[in-house]
């Protein structure tokens, strides 16, 4: 359901903005960008790595907001729904420049929607240990198929819990933790490999300082 407290705007709350934009007032529409565009511009942004784009993309979700927003019920919270209208027009994106699209749906692993013994991914001894690079991060994350690095961000950098990706994703609890453990994992990877590349180069250096 939307938020019904008080907001900064002489008293105005946010479901009774998003009920006068329903029915086309541009100065309501304009109040809820004002509330959400700084988080949904962040979570592109995680997403592309490009302040650019990240500007572009949240533009775009707010168009489409302007609208879609009459076809909000209040069945689940605003900035739930928003934040998956957001995601996918990043994915749709992400999805037009790269060849290795991953379903969300495309699930491997057994889960409660499956029958199968259900295994707990997703758990805190997954999470990434240690200090790495920041930039190596960032490259790596940028490298994640759209499905891994989404629901990633949306956990490990937005703070959400499973079963809100599950909302905003429109996928199983289960198929969210398994995207996050695969990218945990394919993380690791990318890292080891950057962190190999890194000290090959520093021997081929220190080989070239001693010529």
């Amino acid at each position: 359901m939307a938020r019904t407290r008080p907001t900064e705007s002489g008293g105005l709350s946010e479901a009774e903005a998003i009920r006068r934009a329903q029915q086309g007032d541009a100065a309501a529409f304009e109040f809820i960008y004002r509330l959400h565009s700084r988080r949904v511009y962040a979570l592109c942004l995680r997403m592309v790595s490009n302040p650019a784009e990240a500007e572009d993309l949240t533009q775009e979700a707010f168009l489409q907001l302007f609208r879609k927003i009459g076809t909000f019920r209040g069945e689940s919270a605003f900035s739930t729904w928003l934040h998956r209208l957001a995601v996918n027009v990043v994915l749709m994106r992400l999805r037009k420049k790269t060849l290795s699209e991953t379903s969300l749906e495309e699930t491997t692993d057994p889960d409660e929607d499956s029958g199968g013994p259900r295994r707990d991914f997703g758990g805190p001894d997954l999470r990434l240990s240690g200090s790495v690079d920041r930039v190596n991060l960032e490259r790596a994350v940028e490298q994640l198929p759209p499905g891994y690095r989404s629901v990633f961000v949306l956990h490990d950098v937005q703070g959400y819990e499973h079963n809100e990706i599950a909302a905003i994703m429109n996928c199983s609890i289960g198929n969210s933790k398994s995207q996050l453990h695969k990218a945990r994992m394919r993380l690791r990877e990318l890292l080891q490999e950057a962190e190999r590349d890194r000290a090959r180069e520093e021997r081929q250096a220190a080989k070239g300082g001693s010529s």
